[in-house]
């Protein structure tokens, strides 16, 4: 796997939110309301992985 970058710990939400660190906004220009993310699940090593979603299909 990738080398993981620990931003900061949350706790999940009674409705199954999770807040994102604010240093995600700079790090990966995203926008509050706007950007998607695709969430990817590694059972085996119990890690979500969250990358910005893509319209065109390609990776960003």
């Amino acid at each position: 796997m990738e080398e993981l970058i620990y931003l900061d710990t949350y706790v999940v939400q009674q409705d199954m939110r999770i807040r994102l660190p604010k240093a995600i906004l700079s790090n990966l220009g995203i926008d509050k309301g706007k950007t998607k993310l695709d969430i990817y699940l590694n059972s085996a090593d119990r890690v979500l992985v969250l990358k910005v979603h893509c319209e065109n299909g390609g990776n960003q």
